[in-house]
């Protein structure tokens, strides 16, 4: 599944030999040249990953990754740190800031293209194109199909997405605002009730062959989907 990645380079000629790499294995790219424009794209739209540039002009690429860690907006999103400097303290030093892996100039396109891949696998699975499977249920993403055992079940653009997130993140409880920033975007704004409409029709679409019982309403919390088709909703949950 293609994944919003924000690319922040200063070369000119890097930036486009990764953006246009990027761009053929199915990723959507934004691009900043320095921090502060990337802190700005990254207030209009949250991206799936960032990747960064350890020198940068103005404020470099570890000032950056220490802001986006800082910010509990921004805290969750992978980050990949780009540089020339390969010594180990220097790895040491970008993980350290809290990026989830670190590239070493000169790089190939294909390795960078699949250690992104690694990273959105462990942080962020619904951006991925692996075929998830739960009680029977199985979903997809290249081929945008959920099917339970044979049958397959017709979903609509937004309840595929819901599916997909709930899927990637078994029987952890998630808010409705925090549903509306993974599944919809967090700078769409629409009402958190909108969450509860599609989750009717999800299990509504999810009613025939039993599976609407994977997903839950948390009391006062929002929504999870259980691993375990056979276990009863528990007291407090739906």
């Amino acid at each position: 599944m293609a994944a919003n990645i924000l690319l922040v380079e200063d070369e000119p000629a890097i930036q486009e030999l990764v953006a246009v790499n990027l761009v053929r294995a199915g990723h959507q790219v934004l691009r900043a040249g320095d921090a502060e424009t990337a802190l700005r794209l990254v207030r209009e739209a949250l991206p799936d990953l960032v990747l960064v540039d350890w020198m940068l002009p103005g404020m470099n690429g570890v000032e950056l990754a220490r802001r986006l860690r800082a910010d509990e907006r921004t805290r969750s999103v992978p980050i990949i740190m780009l540089t020339a400097r390969g010594e180990e303290q220097d790895k040491i030093t970008g993980l350290e800031t809290g990026a989830d892996d670190y590239v070493t100039k000169p790089f190939s396109p294909r390795e960078l293209v699949a250690r992104i891949k690694a990273v959105l696998r462990r942080q962020r699975p619904q951006a991925t194109d692996d075929i998830v499977e739960i009680g029977g249920l199985q979903l997809d993403p290249s081929t945008h199909r959920v099917t339970a055992g044979e049958l397959p079940i017709n979903l609509g653009p937004t309840e595929f997405r819901l599916l997909h997130f709930l899927m990637t993140h078994p029987e952890r409880v998630h808010s409705r605002a925090q549903l509306l920033d993974q599944v919809w975007g967090d700078h769409v704004f629409v009402e958190e009730r909108t969450v509860d409409v599609h989750i009717r029709r999800l299990r509504g679409a999810l009613e025939a062959t039993q599976h609407d019982r994977l997903v839950q309403t948390v009391r006062g919390s929002g929504y999870r989907l259980s691993a375990d088709l056979g276990v009863a909703p528990a007291l407090g949950v739906e």
